[in-house]
Parts: C-alpha cells; structure tokens; sequence
C-alpha cells in the first residue's frame, strides 16, 4: 500500500509540474515601457518659444547638447542629435505541438525602425533662446 501511495505522490507532483511548464511556456512578457523621449517634433514646438525660453529651461527638459559651440558673433548654439531604434513584437500567438500527430503551428516576428531628430538651438546674448532648428526621420 505504501508503495502504491509513494507512487501516486510523484505522479501528481509530475502532473503539476508539467501543468506550470506548459502554462510558463504559453505566457509572454510585455516588454518595459520605454521613458518617452521629450525629442519629438511636437515637444520642441512646445518647449521652444523665441525670446521666452531660457538656457536653463532647455537644460531642464532636453539636458545637455551633444555639441556646444560659438559662433562668429558670441551666440550659443547647442545641437542635440538622437537616435533610436524601436523593437517591438509584430504578431502575438500561442505555440503548440501535438507529439502523435506531428503537426504544430506558432508565429513571432518583430517589427524595428529607427528614427533619429536634429535639434540646433542659437541663443541670444540674454541666455533666451533666439532661432531652433529641428529636424526628424524615421525609417
């Protein structure tokens, strides 16, 4: 009898694990959301005001430029450039094998762009912004 009981215990723990395998196996992760950029065209259009906005504000919502220059008349001009790439997941479905049968059936596939944005900013001798350049593409 005990044996026959011992037997039943590792049946039922094997059932149970394999019952957490295949649900673990058929579940998927989202990936993390990404801290949206503040370098799209629209957020420069609402950040950036001529004679209005400050060095300081810049600083605050683009941080610090990839390049920092003078030019012939003492002006500031701050250039970021960004670049990014963006992965995500382009169809979502289950996979399945049937083992007597041999057929099985699944997708995946990913989906990735890149996208990239210019902004040349000239401030005036008040440390405010005078002229933004921006420029963005995708492919």
């Amino acid at each position: 009898m005990k044996k026959r009981t011992f037997v039943r215990f590792y049946l039922a723990l094997a059932f149970i694990v394999l019952i957490v395998m295949v649900y673990e196996g058929c579940s998927s992760t989202d990936p993390e959301d990404a801290k949206p950029s503040p370098f799209t065209h629209g957020n420069v259009q609402l950040n950036l005001k001529a004679q209005i906005t400050t060095q300081a504000e810049v600083l605050e919502k683009f941080g610090p430029p990839n390049i920092a220059a003078t030019d012939a008349s003492g002006s500031e001009i701050w250039t970021y450039q960004k670049n990014a790439t963006v992965t995500r997941e382009a169809g979502k479905g289950g996979y399945f094998t049937i083992v007597l049968l041999g057929a099985q059936s699944g997708s995946s596939g990913f989906e990735q762009s890149q996208k990239a944005m210019t902004l040349i900013i000239k401030f005036g001798k008040d440390k405010k912004v005078a002229d933004f350049k921006s420029m963005s593409s995708s492919f």
